[in-house]
């Protein structure tokens, strides 16, 4: 988008920028590759890939907001008598205010020819219209399937059939010093294809929850999220992320989503609604990391292996403790795949589920040792975590009116207008009561308690504390378990 998220990476920026597909028909047949020795025509490879490859146009509608006001703090200066009344601004004070539109552009992949397209979280986070344009200028209207703000992705889908498709292959057979074109529309210029190497793989930025992003030297700028990164054969590889520079505009390195990350997202956002994460359950960083780290303070360490990723705490209730993994232990391997840093073992996870299986290889006080350890979800359970929407409460609920507001001496609040079967009910809460709080986030409209809703659902402790106020004016709190106790 050409208002992409940057993130600070000691003297660069990284940009966002981004793409996606899962697993796909293959309508967009692979180019061949030339032989050892020959030059590589990737002319062949833009061609089959370009077709796949979408514009999507972001729009957020102006708005009504309410926000706080700032103290002037020139007031006094130029009216220290009140002469012309009151113009000092109170803080704390409120009043609305209209946001501006806002416009954005981006690039997807065409997944599925039904019309699943994938791209960037942030290419449509927050969007009331979004509108696809295909490489043979046809439009559509899009709507979001589903979005992972941890890995940055998005599942999106037009109402077409026959859409070209784009084939997707394994990141993890791809080489550092392969050929890539990373495919998009950036800076408003529709249809452009740029070339590089796979410079290298499983990099860790720190901009997402998960990320093992495949590094290229190809040329990524601002508008290249959602865009595609392919091999000389046209085949999906990943989907470009985030390019590194000091003026936002490429003259560094791109960064892509693997496949490997990609498909399962996609396949999660299809089924469930959102991505279904299998943790370990520990807390730590790469032993490389560690070792420096130590050495920094003048003190030896000797882990027994200088890669891996150093265990700083077993969380309790993991699966790692149960698998009775320790603090100073450094996992080497996972069912067998070496693992040296941190972001290679995110990218093996995030293709799991709650419930799935995984052998560790790690060392403990320098000793090889082996565990089979059974992957849990964020609750502590091998459950599928879906989210939860509002027709759980099993109550209808709107926004205080002003006659409300000033009844009851409050600013905001969500009125509580019926109550039918559902969560609301079991917990004694009322028609007419008004929720001001859950889980101390203010609750000004509706969209609020959605995200709180279904914040809590995937927590831990999937619990709403409600605070709230009666008709009468007493204000009350109730807990709302949301998933029975015997899950």
């Amino acid at each position: 988008m050409n208002t992409m998220k940057q993130t600070i990476l000691s003297t660069f920026i990284a940009v966002s920028l981004s793409i996606a597909a899962t697993q796909v028909y293959n309508t967009c047949s692979a180019a061949p590759v030339a032989a050892a020795g020959q030059a590589v025509d990737l002319s062949v490879a833009a061609e089959k890939a370009l077709p796949c490859v979408v514009h999507i146009k972001y729009l957020q509608n102006s708005k009504i907001q309410e926000v706080e006001m700032q103290a002037d703090p020139f007031g006094d200066m130029f009216d220290p008598f009140g002469f012309f009344g009151q113009r000092q601004q109170v803080p704390g004070q409120k009043r609305k205010v209209q946001t501006p539109k806002k416009e954005g552009a981006g690039s997807g992949v065409i997944i599925s020819s039904d019309g699943y397209i994938v791209t960037n979280n942030h290419v449509v986070d927050g969007a009331d219209e979004l509108t696809v344009t295909l490489n043979d200028n046809r439009e559509f209207s899009a709507r979001i399937i589903g979005t992972d703000k941890n890995t940055d992705l998005a599942l999106i889908k037009v109402n077409a059939t026959g859409l070209p498709v784009i084939k997707v292959i394994s990141s993890d057979d791809i080489k550092v010093g392969e050929w890539v074109l990373a495919i998009g529309h950036p800076l408003n210029l529709r249809a452009t294809v740029t070339a590089g190497i796979v410079s290298a793989k499983a990099r860790s930025l720190g901009a997402n929850g998960v990320e093992a992003f495949i590094q290229t030297d190809a040329a990524i700028n601002q508008g290249n999220s959602g865009g595609a990164l392919v091999n000389a054969r046209g085949e999906l590889i990943g989907i470009n992320a985030m390019l590194t520079s000091p003026t936002g505009s490429n003259i560094g390195y791109g960064f892509a989503i693997p496949t490997t990350i990609m498909n399962k997202v996609v396949a999660d956002l299809k089924q469930y609604g959102s991505v279904q994460r299998g943790l370990i359950g520990i807390q730590g960083q790469d032993a490389r990391l560690y070792i420096d780290a130590q050495k920094e303070q003048n003190k030896e360490v000797d882990l027994g292996t200088n890669d891996g990723i150093y265990v700083a705490k077993v969380l309790d209730d993991g699966a790692a403790a149960d698998a009775g993994l320790e603090e100073g232990d450094v996992i080497t391997a996972v069912d067998g795949q070496k693992v040296t840093k941190m972001a290679e073992l995110q990218e093996i996870l995030a293709t799991k589920r709650p419930g799935d299986k995984v052998v560790l290889t790690y060392l403990h006080k320098k000793s090889k040792k082996t565990a089979t350890v059974i992957l849990k979800n964020e609750q502590g359970n091998t459950k599928v975590v879906k989210d939860a929407d509002l027709d759980v409460l099993g109550a209808v609920i709107r926004e205080v009116n002003e006659k409300e507001k000033a009844d009851l001496d409050i600013k905001y609040g969500l009125k509580v207008t019926k109550v039918n079967t559902g969560k609301f009910r079991e917990r004694g809460i009322p028609a007419g009561f008004v929720i001001q709080t859950v889980n101390e986030a203010s609750m000004k409209t509706l969209s609020d308690l959605s995200e709180a809703v279904k914040a809590a659902n995937k927590s831990k402790d999937p619990v709403l504390i409600i605070k709230g106020v009666y008709p009468s004016g007493k204000i009350e709190y109730f807990t709302v378990p949301l998933q029975d106790s015997n899950r």
